[in-house]
């Protein structure tokens, strides 16, 4: 098997919160030495011109980052009028952080059933979310927020002025699970 490959892979997943050596240690289940020295590798291949990411070490953390000197493309691809149009999942990861704001990305997760790193990652570049601190959970995670940007742009005031929403019992309260919309035709 190729740990190098692992190692990339896994540092993919994690996304922005990264990974600490002594977890990959524990996922990978080798010695320090071998990881040391595929962490090695795997920057040397990564500070190559033709790539456009590199392994960073922050803090205690690995992880995947853009390359500093690719920044005006980068700066580009936010600017551009055809990208500042918001899909449908990432109006449905910031309506999810509005009304359950400060909250976390895992927890975005959860209730979306799909990763949401790269959509955070996004909107957090177009400034329609920040970091607003750490969790208290296991891990510390990073707390999520819309911006004042996020306000200008859905045209309002406050977060006060988000639609009110029934919650989900009363909803499903109303449902009659034996009553459809559809009926039979009789042929």
């Amino acid at each position: 098997m190729n740990l190098k490959g692992v190692l990339e892979g896994l540092l993919f997943v994690v996304g922005d919160e990264g990974i600490t050596m002594k977890e990959l240690l524990e996922i990978m289940n080798i010695s320090k030495e071998e990881l040391q020295q595929l962490i090695i590798e795997l920057k040397e291949e990564y500070e190559n011109d033709n790539r456009g990411i590199r392994l960073s070490i922050l803090g205690d953390a690995f992880k995947l980052t853009t390359k500093k000197e690719h920044k005006e493309y980068y700066e580009k691809l936010l600017k551009n009028e055809e990208s500042n149009t918001l899909s449908s999942s990432a109006i449905e990861t910031l309506a999810i952080i509005a009304y359950n704001e400060p909250i976390t990305r895992i927890q975005v997760d959860e209730i979306r059933g799909v990763s949401s790193a790269p959509m955070i990652r996004k909107l957090v570049a177009k400034g329609f979310l920040k970091e607003v601190g750490k969790s208290d959970l296991p891990g510390r995670p990073n707390l999520y927020k819309t911006t004042s940007e996020f306000l200008d742009y859905f045209n309002m005031s406050s977060i006060d002025d988000l639609p009110k929403i029934d919650s989900i019992e009363e909803v499903i309260d109303d449902i009659d699970l034996y009553d459809s919309r559809y009926k039979e035709e009789i042929i």
